[in-house]
């Protein structure tokens, strides 16, 4: 990138595509993994620190609060300071902050440390897909990113199981040690084999990056209070108000700034705003998901590592169909990828919720998980594809920190959503009340998956995907 310009350069002969794609799908992978491998353990931490459950809630909301609030920020930094000096800082602060979850002393201390941990995510997640999109023409990129969706979707096979296995088997507290050695390699190998990259040349929007931290913090913080403070609460609502009040700043700033962090121009391509909006919608089950069905299954009797291999059928398609899924979307486009991918993810979704009971056996789950994971695997990378691919070179770290803030957004609210539906009908009192709860959560989901559906629908053909605005720096 050509910093005086704000011209896009092709990558010079040294850099290998492929050693990008590795190295980025490394950094997803940990990122992914420390974000769902505690949801097994959370167990074995109460236990050790005797804390209560609310406490245990926070060493995963704290994660995901820090990381969804500073996306934007991250992809921010990249575009102006490097996005490769910036992604090896974001996964330095990501190790230390693991090296603290694994000597934490208290739950606050793991708590805090977790926060640490979201932190470094939140800088290393949008710029590892930014080098991502940028190494790779977009040809040959949705392949890519399909393989990246495989190797983060390696991290949902194996997460939840590698909590319960270390969990029982060893100490909670390998869980973050295990980051280490893998971490400091991936920043050794990032350093010799990816060339630095820059966004266009431009200042910081400080007033942006301001007003979006605190919108996004108020929303994330009032979805995971709202069950457990009340939605009318004074706290929650008070969240709630601040943080849209807040959003309507920024894109009121962000009509006027002369460098903004997100060019509204970009919701102009309907690729761009089509797959944010399908995303965020589709990652609301899924993450929604992720939450309740560790714990159906625990309810039915099984342990924490017994629940992670149960969730394998779900799970281990994304291994499977996103590469496949990927290398699809140059032949059929990504709107039928993604609203074929959502229906089926909806329709898994319906199927558990109507099966769904305490003596339900296991071999009844497996059809509706693989469905919904075939179909959640197919519209993954098509989405990461539409959104990355509407947009010029210069702008690809900006999508890329939109794409994923709107994922985690989608995933949060997702949890509350189906949380406030599990507690109308459901409880924790007895297996019969959770299956109850945990039937209205997926048919929640499925609704949601649906609303996907119509959002994708909206994609272009796949013959327009790739039309230029060259005045607004999108496509349409």
């Amino acid at each position: 990138m050509n910093r005086e310009q704000g011209t896009h350069v092709a990558p010079l002969p040294s850099q290998s595509p492929r050693w990008v794609l590795a190295l980025a799908a490394l950094a997803s992978f940990m990122i992914a993994l420390d974000a769902l491998v505690v949801t097994t353990a959370l167990g074995a931490i109460g236990r050790s620190f005797d804390a209560p459950i609310e406490a245990l809630e926070w060493t995963v909301n704290a994660y995901n609060l820090s990381f969804a609030v500073l996306l934007m920020t991250g992809a921010a930094l990249g575009d102006r300071f490097g996005r490769r000096r910036m992604l090896v800082a974001g996964l330095v602060i990501f190790v230390a902050a693991s090296a603290g979850c694994a000597m934490a002393g208290s739950v606050a201390w793991l708590i805090a440390a977790r926060a640490l941990q979201g932190l470094g995510a939140a800088l290393a997640m949008p710029l590892a897909m930014a080098l991502l999109g940028e190494a790779f023409p977009k040809e040959t990129r949705a392949r890519a990113l399909g393989i990246f969706g495989s190797v983060t979707g390696l991290a949902l096979i194996v997460g939840p199981a590698a909590g319960g296995a270390v969990a029982e088997g060893l100490d909670w507290r390998w869980i973050f040690w295990i980051n280490l050695p893998i971490g400091l390699v991936a920043v050794a190998l990032i350093l010799r084999r990816i060339r630095e990259s820059h966004g266009p040349a431009a200042a910081i929007d400080l007033p942006g990056v301001l007003l979006v931290t605190g919108a996004i913090l108020g929303a994330v913080w009032g979805l995971s209070r709202g069950h457990e403070a009340g939605w009318a609460s004074l706290e929650v609502a008070g969240s709630l108000t601040a943080g849209l009040l807040l959003a309507i700043g920024f894109l009121a700033w962000e009509q006027r700034a002369a460098a903004p962090m997100l060019p509204l121009a970009l919701f102009r391509s309907r690729a761009f705003s089509s797959g944010i909006a399908a995303s965020f919608l589709f990652y609301a089950p899924m993450y929604g998901t992720v939450f309740f069905l560790p714990q159906f299954l625990q309810a039915q009797g099984a342990g924490p590592l017994g629940a992670g291999l149960r969730l394998l059928p779900w799970t281990a398609t994304l291994f499977v169909v996103a590469p496949i899924a990927g290398g699809m979307v140059n032949r059929f486009g990504e709107r039928p990828l993604v609203v074929c991918g959502v229906l089926l993810q909806a329709i898994g979704s319906a199927w558990i919720a109507l099966v769904a009971a305490p003596e339900l056996p296991y071999l009844q789950l497996v059809p509706p998980l693989i469905l919904s994971g075939v179909g959640v695997s197919m519209a993954m990378p098509a989405a990461q594809n539409a959104v990355l691919g509407s947009v010029a070179p210069p702008n690809i770290g900006k999508a890329s920190g939109s794409f994923n803030m709107f994922r985690y957004l989608g995933g949060m609210f997702g949890i509350a959503l189906l949380v406030e539906v599990f507690g109308l009908r459901g409880s924790l009192a007895s297996p019969e009340a959770f299956s109850r709860g945990f039937a209205e959560a997926m048919g929640a989901g499925a609704l949601l998956s649906m609303l996907a559906v119509l959002a994708a629908w909206q994609l272009p053909s796949a013959n327009k995907l790739f039309r230029p605005l060259p005045e607004k720096g999108v496509r349409s």
